[in-house]
């Protein structure tokens, strides 16, 4: 090696060593969140029940709920953070937000970039209807009419299970299919339960109540790949809430029915 390869590799050297050393230190974020005292939560500002804005301009709703529960449990202050369904994930990785609670789906494309916890909210399609309609499932609506959004992942998961003497009437939209069931012009409706729950908020004429699943896409915390001890601490959280029944309440509250027993 002569002497201006020498030269040029030290100062090669010193430039990486120069680099790094600017570099922020990675830090566990439990610890992080515990130092600062404050957990930064990313939540849905246009998404009911789950995240929307109150008549007084915070955030309201099932996922706000749920963060505050965290929060409280980890002894710290609250941030919330109104974000969007597209920059949700974003204000994760880019660090301006510690977890991300706003009805995130769990599928193996998000797994590639963050990680999740156990699911804390239930979100799925279904068969619903009014309480005394017996159905609780495909078989049961043998005879029975079923409202439902043409197209939709319940209209095409309704069609492959559906008896041949069910009556599947399809709409062009959500408003048009929920309008068909309150006005009796079906006796079930197949939709989203959190579709169910607003409208349910909205109106008590012909209240939807569960029948049965049918594609079930439970809703869990987003958390930064490798935060094994944030991810540990939140899942400790959510058995607590599960076990004593806090989590049941905040479902109950936004989407008027309990907590799946097998969330």
């Amino acid at each position: 090696m002569n002497r201006r390869t020498v030269l040029r590799f030290l100062s090669t050297s010193a430039l990486a060593l120069g680099l790094l050393a600017n570099l922020p230190a990675l830090a566990d974020g439990l610890d992080s969140i515990k130092k600062a005292g404050t957990l930064r939560v990313a939540v849905p500002q246009d998404f009911p029940p789950f995240g929307t804005i109150g008549a007084d301009m915070k955030p309201v709703g099932y996922d706000i709920d749920a963060a505050a529960l965290i929060a409280r449990e980890m002894g710290v202050k609250l941030e919330l953070i109104p974000v969007s369904s597209t920059n949700r994930i974003p204000y994760l990785t880019t660090g301006k937000a510690d977890l991300v609670i706003s009805s995130l789906g769990k599928n193996p494309d998000r797994e590639k970039v963050i990680d999740f916890t156990n699911a804390y909210a239930p979100f799925f399609n279904g068969v619903f209807g009014p309480a005394d309609v017996k159905v609780s499932s495909a078989a049961d609506l043998a005879g029975k009419t079923i409202a439902v959004t043409r197209g939709s992942v319940e209209d095409l998961e309704l069609s492959k299970i559906a008896p041949t003497t069910a009556t599947i009437k399809r709409f062009e939209d959500n408003n048009t299919t929920l309008s068909a069931y309150l006005s009796g012009q079906t006796q079930l409706a197949a939709t989203g339960n959190v579709v169910a729950a607003a409208l349910n908020e909205r109106t008590k004429l012909r209240p939807l109540t569960p029948k049965f699943l049918i594609k079930n896409s439970p809703c869990f915390v987003g958390v930064n790949k490798g935060e094994t001890a944030l991810i540990a601490r939140i899942n400790e959280i959510l058995a607590k809430a599960k076990k004593d029944g806090s989590l049941n309440q905040i479902a109950v509250k936004w989407l008027h029915n309990p907590l799946p027993a097998d969330l």
